[in-house]
C-alpha cells in the first residue's frame, strides 16, 4: 500500500537560501536583522518540515481506525467490525509519495473483549503510555461516538487526562486536544445523508444538524469540566468517516462528511514544521493555498529586501533563483515534484523575462535618482516584490487549482498590473 518517498525536490530551495546567506556579508547592519527574519520564515515554512505526530484515543467502536482511513482516503488501518482489533498502542508511519505521517492508533478504552492482535498490554491506557514515552504528539484526537457522548464517559476522560499528564511529564509540553464526534450519519433522522446535504429535505436536514450540534456541545462540556486538561481543549467537531474498500484497496463507498473541516482544525493545531507534509497528504486545497500564500509573501519580502541592495547582477540572479525555488516549493505543496528545468520553463511560459525585469529595475533606479534622490532602491524593491507576488499567484493557480498555462499566464499578467 505504501510507496517510497520521492527524492527531495526542495534541495534547490535550500541551495538558494544558502546563496542568500553568503551575500549577507554585504548587507549593512540595519537591514541584516530583517533579512535574517525573512530567511528564518522561509526555512520554517519549507525546509524545516517533519512528519507530524497525531494520537487518536477513545473507546472501542468509536471509529478511530475508520477516522484514520478517512483522513487519508486509503485503508491504512484495519477495522474491527465485530471484535476489538487494535492491540497495543503503536505509532504507524504512513508513507507515500507525498510524505510521511506518524499516527498513534490505540487500543480502545473500556474494551470488554481481548483484541485480535497478539502481544497486547493488559489495559488500553498503559499501552498508549509505552508509546508516548518514545515520542511526543503534536495533537491528541479524543474520539467519541455520537450516540455515546453522554454515556459513561468518566473512565474515558480519566484515561485522556492520564495520557495528557504523561506527555507533559515525559516531554514537558501540553499538546492541544481536539474532540471528534464520529458516526454523526447514524443520528436521527437516519435517512438523511449528511454527505449529500443538497439532496435532503431541508427540515429533516436541519433536525439532524441540530442533533450533531447537541452532541458537539455535550462533549465539549464534558471536556471542559476536566480541570487537568481544560486549557488544552481546542474544540469539538462532529463528522462522518464511513469508507468501504474493495479487496484491491479501491474505495467502494464514500460517505465522509466534514473530513476537510477536520483536516483544517488539525492543520492549524500543528506546529509550523508539520503543516507542509500534512497539507500534502490530506490534499485539502485550502490548506495548500494558505501555505503557498504565506510562502509567496515571505519570498516576495526577501526579494524586495535584496533588490534594494547595491549589488548589480548579483541581486537579479539571487532574486530569480528565489522565484524559481518558490515555484518548485508551491508545486511540492501540491504533491508535484519539479526539477529546475521544469520550474524555469514554467516561468518562461508565463512570460516572466529575467532580463526585462532587471532592466526595468535599473531604469527605475536611474530615473528616481534625479526625481527623488535615494528612492531608486525603494522602487526596485517594490518591483521585485510585485513581480514575485505575481509569479506566486500564477504558480498557485497552475499547480494547486490545475488551471491551464494560458490561464496561469493571465493570472500573472493581471497581478503584475495590480502590483502584486
Amino acid at each position: 500500500m505504501s510507496t517510497p518517498e520521492e527524492p527531495n525536490p526542495l534541495r534547490y530551495f535550500a541551495e538558494v537560501l544558502k546563496q542568500v546567506e553568503e551575500i549577507l556579508v554585504y548587507v549593512p547592519g540595519d537591514a541584516l536583522k530583517a533579512l535574517r527574519e525573512r530567511l528564518g520564515s522561509l526555512r520554517g515554512l519549507i525546509l524545516e518540515h517533519r512528519p507530524p505526530a497525531v494520537v487518536i484515543v477513545g473507546r472501542r467502536g468509536a471509529g478511530k481506525s475508520s477516522l484514520l482511513n478517512a483522513l487519508f482516503s486509503a485503508q491504512v488501518a484495519q477495522l474491527g467490525h465485530v471484535k476489538a482489533r487494535t492491540g497495543r498502542g503503536r505509532w504507524f508511519n504512513y508513507t507515500s509519495a507525498r510524505g510521511t505521517l506518524q499516527i498513534l492508533d490505540t487500543r480502545g478504552f473500556q474494551e470488554s473483549s481481548a483484541p485480535e492482535e497478539p502481544d497486547v498490554v493488559d489495559h488500553a491506557v498503559p499501552s498508549v503510555l509505552v508509546e508516548l514515552k518514545r515520542k511526543a504528539p503534536d495533537v491528541i484526537l479524543f474520539v467519541v461516538k455520537a450516540s455515546e457522548v453522554d454515556a459513561a464517559q468518566e473512565g474515558d476522560l480519566e484515561g485522556l487526562e492520564r495520557i495528557a499528564s504523561e506527555v507533559e511529564r515525559h516531554h514537558g509540553g501540553k499538546p492541544p486536544i481536539l474532540g471528534v464526534v464520529t458516526h454523526c450519519d447514524l443520528l436521527e433522522p437516519k435517512n438523511v445523508a449528511l454527505h449529500r446535504a443538497e439532496e435532503q429535505d431541508p427540515e429533516e436536514l436541519e433536525e439532524k444538524l441540530a442533533h450533531v450540534a447537541e452532541a458537539e456541545r455535550l462533549l465539549l462540556q464534558r471536556l471542559q469540566e476536566r480541570v487537568l486538561i481544560r486549557g488544552q481543549v481546542k474544540g469539538v467537531l462532529g463528522i462522518s468517516s464511513y469508507l468501504s474498500f474493495r479487496p484491491d484497496g479501491s474505495i467502494r463507498s464514500d460517505e465522509r462528511w466534514r473530513i476537510d473541516d477536520l483536516c483544517d482544525r488539525i492543520f492549524h493545531l500543528l506546529p509550523e514544521s508539520g503543516r507542509g507534509i500534512f497539507a500534502r497528504i490530506a490534499r485539502v486545497q485550502r490548506l495548500q493555498e494558505e501555505l503557498a500564500q504565506n510562502l509567496t509573501r515571505a519570498t516576495a519580502a526577501l526579494c524586495a529586501a535584496l533588490a534594494v541592495l547595491s549589488i548589480p547582477v548579483a541581486d537579479v540572479v539571487t532574486i530569480t533563483s528565489l522565484q524559481v525555488a518558490m515555484v518548485i516549493a508551491i508545486a511540492w505543496l501540491a504533491g508535484r515534484s519539479l526539477d529546475l528545468k521544469a520550474a524555469a520553463e514554467f516561468l518562461g511560459g508565463l512570460g516572466a523575462n529575467v532580463g526585462a525585469a532587471f532592466g526595468f529595475r535599473e531604469v527605475a533606479r536611474a530615473l528616481t535618482k534625479f526625481v527623488f534622490p535615494g528612492a531608486g532602491a525603494a522602487v526596485s524593491g517594490v518591483v521585485a516584490f510585485a513581480g514575485t507576488m505575481a509569479i506566486g499567484a500564477a504558480a498557485r493557480a497552475y499547480y494547486l487549482r490545475s488551471t491551464t498555462l494560458a490561464e496561469a499566464r493571465a493570472t500573472y499578467e493581471r497581478e503584475q498590473k495590480l502590483g502584486g
